[in-house]
């Protein structure tokens, strides 16, 4: 798993270059767009509504002692509360919508790496790597909230709250991860093969969706480019991993054998 991590880590490093190379960036104008509207939305919902949930919050404390303080704890509190929500919300929101384009840039670096390699894949439409996309990422999005909201209120107390942070990081950075690596697996596995196949390798989504994370919180320019730079070296990781476990002949024989029965 942990060389799984590094590898999902150091897939960045060319990622950027062969975004170029391979004239990838013309299929990011959309979703950029998404990306950033997404995400100056979720912005909006912590400055405006802060307050708000933090006043909610703030009706637990029913002593006159303390409770401005307690007043003050709770809007940080509540901001963080959006925030986290909030960054679930949009990785997930932004990576289904993208689907239909990313497809493309996924199967572009694959046919990069396997070269004149004969392989056979899905052919999937438009409406369905959105339909795709959608499950993978409402389903992520379930298991992921189901996980970082209790340890979002873990996170304040001592001690237990260093471990609830590094559980809440490592949770999204794996759903991300899991996202990112379907846009090219979409084409070789079907839903619930995905799911088993990502499970078996946690480590590539951990590896990628970190770098993912980390490039988010880059001011401005995070809602730009890390989409592109995190599909491209998922794609190129997922790929190789393919190889290495000879999916690709074994998906080969598999269509062939289809095309037999017919």
């Amino acid at each position: 798993m942990i060389k799984n991590v590094i590898n999902g880590i150091k897939a960045y490093f060319g990622a950027f270059g062969l975004l170029s190379k391979l004239g990838l960036w013309k299929y990011f104008g959309v979703p950029i767009l998404i990306s950033v509207l997404t995400g100056v939305f979720f912005i909006s919902m912590v400055y405006f509504f802060s307050d708000n949930l933090g006043a909610l919050i703030a009706r637990v404390w029913v002593w006159d002692w303390g409770s401005e303080t307690f007043t003050l704890v709770s809007s940080w509190i509540a901001g963080l509360l959006i925030i986290a929500v909030g960054l679930v919300l949009y990785k997930h929101i932004v990576m289904a919508l993208s689907a239909p384009f990313m497809s493309p840039v996924s199967e572009k670096v694959e046919a990069h790496i396997l070269g004149a390699t004969n392989h056979q894949h899905r052919d999937t439409s438009f409406r369905e790597q959105l339909v795709r996309g959608i499950r993978i990422n409402v389903r992520n999005l379930l298991r992921e909230l189901l996980f970082v909201i209790p340890l979002v209120f873990l996170s304040f107390i001592p001690v237990i709250g260093i471990v609830a942070t590094i559980l809440i990081f490592v949770i999204q950075a794996y759903y991300v991860g899991f996202g990112n690596m379907d846009y090219t697996m979409e084409r070789h596995f079907k839903y619930r093969d995905s799911i088993a196949f990502v499970s078996k390798h946690k480590g590539l989504a951990i590896g990628n969706g970190t770098i993912f994370m980390f490039m988010l919180f880059i001011p401005v320019l995070g809602l730009i480019i890390t989409l592109p730079i995190a599909v491209v070296a998922a794609s190129t990781e997922t790929v190789k991993l393919l190889q290495r476990e000879g999916k690709y002949a074994t998906i080969a024989s598999n269509a062939n054998t289809k095309v037999l029965d017919q």
